[in-house]
């Protein structure tokens, strides 16, 4: 059910095509092993269980919309909203294709939720807070939503130095564009420092509120399917490397790859990620 179109940030630009949530989903395998201990986690901290309500914010194609799901059952449900019409179309895909008929999604802006106040017990940020041009309307918004003592989590990338397989192409893609990395304002790395993140929440008015690191790992057969992953399903470094001319985007693909040998195992490629997740309860 779409509703009025959000304007995406310029950093959230990227995502909102057909075409980057195709990329996206295509990755989500990957995406999956990688990040099931922060899942994990992220289900645990906000009591996602049997009968639970669910607002899954920023769901993109549905990757964690679909784990509520399970855990929610037939009594529970879960609405996956996003300003991006094109991801929330696979994420209803992938929820049909699950069987999983207790998934709603609706296109939506965090900053202005369209939904009765008082009526989750459990709304989730997974890699989409930081996108948000005025965080703190968005977290005024989960307050609004939560019921009494519901709990909102949010999940982000951690520094740059903790997230070599994301962040150390992009900032090779910038420099040859002549771009700074990171950008300033929303984005994928913004909200990366564990008191600026919990400060946010904290303004807000979140009460019992706590963040921790979580390292997790991108694992790959080969240096050449890591490669494969980072072509196919990274907007943010697709849309630097379309600003090059073909000698430049050669560079920065070769480049990549020596910065990537480092990450070489015998029986395959392990790419160092981690992330932040912050809890807070209304």
């Amino acid at each position: 059910m779409a509703m009025e179109r959000a304007k995406p940030s310029k950093a959230g630009e990227a995502w909102v095509s057909r075409d980057a949530a195709s990329g996206w989903q295509s990755g989500a395998a990957a995406r999956g092993q990688a990040l099931a201990p922060v899942n994990e986690l992220m289900l645990d901290l906000v009591g996602v269980t049997i009968g639970s309500r669910v607002l899954d914010l920023g769901a993109g194609t549905g990757d964690q919309t679909l784990l509520a799901a399970q855990r929610v059952g037939p009594t529970g449900t879960v609405m996956a909203t996003d300003i991006s019409s094109s991801m929330l179309d696979l994420a209803r895909e992938a929820a049909q294709a699950a069987d999983l008929v207790n998934v709603q999604t609706q296109v939506m802006d965090a900053q202005d939720l369209k939904l009765e106040s008082g009526s989750f017990d459990a709304v989730m940020a997974s890699f989409s807070l930081q996108f948000v041009p005025d965080v703190q309307r968005a977290l005024a918004e989960v307050l609004r939503v939560l019921k009494p003592g519901g709990r909102f989590v949010a999940v982000v990338f951690s520094a740059l130095e903790r997230n070599a397989f994301r962040a150390a192409p992009q900032a090779i893609a910038s420099r040859l564009a002549g771009r700074s990395f990171p950008e300033p304002g929303p984005g994928q790395w913004a909200l990366n420092d564990p008191a600026t993140l919990m400060s946010e929440l904290q303004r807000a008015g979140f009460r019992e509120v706590d963040v921790r690191a979580v390292p997790f790992v991108y694992r790959f057969a080969s240096l050449a399917d890591a490669l494969r992953n980072l072509r196919e399903t990274q907007p943010p470094l697709k849309r630097l490397l379309d600003m090059l001319g073909e000698t430049d985007r050669a560079a920065a693909w070769a480049d990549i790859e020596r910065t990537f040998a480092a990450f070489a195992e015998p029986d395959g490629f392990a790419g160092p990620a981690e992330a932040l997740v912050a809890v807070g309860a209304a």
